[in-house]
């Protein structure tokens, strides 16, 4: 799937696990170097289910991952009634350090509504644990309006991280825009 002239948005694959491994990591290593709540080790068995679902997703730049996130189509431990809503929610957006800055959530954005209307969806969700101003500004830059913070019901089910502090929720509506 192309998605501009600039890069081109296409399922991970198996061969795809060490790259994809090592987005995280560096999206981790940023993380901890801004002092925001932390990813855990995402397990190779849960990256490779995803990439097997198709969920798993790249950006490829000039043929360089520059980018990885996964998708889900619900997503109920985290939206509660509303994560049965027809919706597109990306989770762990990671950027290559040599590609951050570069407006590339703006195209996950984009290619995240076009799915949606393929699809017949009306949201294009996300959420991220912790306070961040600089994140918040991020997201809401690129269309998202912010729903504010969340306090988990249960964080069973849910990455570790997802007990360090509130989820702020963060979606558009395209029977809005």
């Amino acid at each position: 799937m192309g998605l501009d002239m600039n890069g081109t948005i296409c399922p991970s694959t198996l061969d795809d696990l060490p790259a994809i491994q090592q987005r995280y990591a560096e999206a981790t290593a940023l993380q901890a170097s801004k002092g925001m709540t932390q990813w855990p080790v995402i397990e190779e068995e849960t990256i490779l289910t995803e990439v097997n679902e198709g969920r798993q997703w790249k950006l490829l730049i000039e043929g360089e991952m520059a980018c990885v996130w996964v998708v889900a189509y619900e997503d109920p431990l985290i939206w509660g009634e509303r994560g049965d809503d027809p919706a597109v929610y990306l989770h762990r957006i990671a950027t290559a350090p040599a590609h951050r800055g570069q407006g590339l959530v703006g195209h996950i954005v984009a290619w995240a509504k076009e799915q949606c209307i393929r699809e017949g969806r009306r949201y294009v969700r996300l959420d991220t644990v912790g306070h961040n101003p600089g994140l918040i500004k991020h997201y809401t830059s690129h269309g998202f309006t912010h729903l504010g913070p969340v306090t988990l019901a249960s964080t069973e089910g849910l990455p570790g991280h997802y007990n360090d502090g509130d989820t702020y929720l963060f979606e558009i509506d395209l029977d809005r825009d």
